[in-house]
């Protein structure tokens, strides 16, 4: 089985009755919402869903799980994917150019739960690049600022239309390549402080378990 589906697998049992889950973006958690989606239909959970991106809204409203909002609804657990997590349990997210609202909504929720296999882990962060939405005005600015603390920042492009990514908030995603990071606690807040940024994809402090599809099974973290 795709280690990946068998996160998601499990982490759908996690979900309860009555429940307001956060739906995470990317390729394990497109798992997540099409598994739940037919357990939801099956037991008549009775769920509601807060989507992170048009990707995860898309796939919720083609499995029937009912669509509400942080304004309208407490989250009572998030489910979302990582590009990397470390020993403690910090990730970086935003290969997916979704991590404002995901961060949003899994900073949100009273449980957040990480998906993924085992190729996610890492024993330090940063092989993959820290990805920093901005004000598309603010390119330069955030580039020096970038420069400065060590960082080779590069304007991700999109594959199957000229120019960069834009998220679905309107903004560009700059892929910050740090060397590996020691400390991602204080740098997660010093990239939101340089002026242009919205928000990066270093999660840190905040996932209360990872649960990992591995050649061995599932693993679970906390």
């Amino acid at each position: 089985m795709d280690f990946k589906k068998m996160a998601a697998l499990v982490a759908v049992d996690e979900i309860k009755e009555n429940q307001v889950v956060g739906l995470g973006t990317g390729s394990t958690t497109h798992y997540f919402i099409n598994e739940l989606a037919k357990r939801n239909e099956k037991e008549e959970l009775n769920i509601l869903g807060v989507p992170t991106s048009y990707q995860s809204f898309l796939l919720a409203q083609k499995g029937k799980i009912p669509i509400t909002t942080l304004d309208e609804h407490d989250i009572d657990v998030s489910v979302d994917g990582a590009d990397e997590i470390d020993s403690n349990l910090n990730l970086i997210k935003g290969g997916g150019a979704a991590h404002t609202l995901e961060k949003i909504i899994d900073y949100a929720a009273e449980k957040f739960i990480v998906i993924a296999d085992e190729s996610k882990l890492v024993d330090r962060l940063g092989k993959f690049p820290v990805p920093v939405e901005i004000i598309p005005q603010s390119v330069k600015t955030v580039f020096s600022s970038l420069n400065d603390m060590g960082a080779n920042p590069e304007i991700r492009m999109a594959k199957y239309k000229d120019g960069p990514v834009i998220t679905d908030n309107g903004n560009f995603i700059v892929d910050a390549q740090f060397p590996l990071i020691d400390n991602p606690i204080p740098l997660e807040k010093d990239l939101n402080s340089i002026p242009g940024v919205v928000e990066n994809g270093i999660f840190s402090q905040m996932t209360d378990k990872a649960i990992i599809g591995t050649v061995e099974g599932v693993k679970i973290l906390k």
